[in-house]
């Protein structure tokens, strides 16, 4: 028994030697990201896949773009997936990153009650919104609007869709109007609240279909001007941050963009809900407004000259 015992033990340490060695050899990346990506699962299908073909681990921080882009800013993390251009291009400006890859697009989606109180069904987003103020103004009980809050990109174009109808978004967000919610939270939790709330919210349509089976809530306006959402990758930049895995983080970004990366975006949901719930940039970069070398593949950016 005793030499049956000491050659188990024997296995047990090679194997704890083993598990040491492969974890000393792997090599982590971190991602902060928005939370649409979270939430509808399209991130663990990324990850398991970069993860088993390059034998690395992803960490990921899922907080909303505002967050993830603090993050890139303090060099905390190594790439960044986030979807408002204004910051991303400030971001790069500012030398933080490297350069913008489009990857993936969708549409926001304005949803409520079926029996749309404000009557907005067939404006376009930004009446819709001036609507649901009026309506809510008269009416806090009736008509209510859940805001993200959150500094993530759906609150940036929730703000940008304020700005269009003519209103301050100052004038909107304050304790005086009831009828406007500040959820403070990701995209599923506000659509919770939203649903608990009978009320309005702005959403990405992706995060919509991922959460539809639990709401009452029901898409009233679609796509249209200024609801179009593109998903951007960028690496961060090793000349003003230095530790970022640089090279790791645009093999990430080369496997997002090229054909087997794009194929995954394209097909991911189909089987669970009938149709993607993101479109890929690959063929559709001039539809989505990013040039020929915001998707292109490989990346042209180096991190050597960075």
């Amino acid at each position: 028994m005793g030499r049956e015992k000491s050659f188990k033990i024997a296995l047990l340490l090679i194997a704890l030697i083993a598990l040491s060695s492969a974890a000393i050899a792997q090599e982590r990346l971190k991602l902060a990201t928005t939370t649409s990506l979270y939430d509808t699962k399209l991130l663990d299908a990324i990850e398991d896949k970069f993860e088993q073909k390059y034998n690395v681990s992803l960490d990921i921080v899922s907080g909303g773009t505002g967050i993830a882009i603090q993050y890139g800013e303090r060099g905390d993390v190594d790439v960044l997936i986030v979807h408002d251009k204004p910051r991303e291009i400030k971001f790069i400006d500012d030398g933080h990153g490297l350069e913008r890859r489009c990857i993936a697009y969708n549409y926001f989606n304005v949803v409520g009650p079926k029996n749309d109180p404000a009557g907005i069904k067939e404006m376009n987003a930004s009446q819709a919104l001036k609507t649901i103020m009026a309506k809510g103004i008269e009416d806090s009980g009736k008509v209510k609007f859940v805001s993200r809050g959150d500094n993530s990109g759906t609150h940036a174009r929730e703000k940008v869709l304020w700005k269009n109808a003519g209103i301050n978004y100052s004038h909107v967000n304050t304790s005086a109007n009831r009828w406007y919610l500040d959820a403070g939270s990701g995209m599923g939790a506000a659509l919770n609240m939203a649903n608990q709330k009978n009320a309005y919210t702005l959403t990405d349509q992706s995060t919509f279909m991922a959460y539809k089976g639990n709401l009452m809530l029901v898409p009233l306006i679609k796509g249209g001007d200024g609801l179009l959402n593109v998903y951007v990758a960028m690496a961060v930049n090793p000349r003003n941050h230095s530790g970022v895995n640089c090279e790791l983080a645009n093999k990430f970004i080369d496997f997002l963009v090229s054909d087997e990366g794009q194929d995954l975006i394209a097909n991911f949901g189909k089987e669970e809900y009938g149709q993607t719930l993101f479109f890929p940039a690959k063929g559709n970069c001039e539809l989505i407004g990013c040039s020929e070398a915001e998707c292109a593949a490989p990346t042209a950016a180096s991190c050597a000259t960075a």
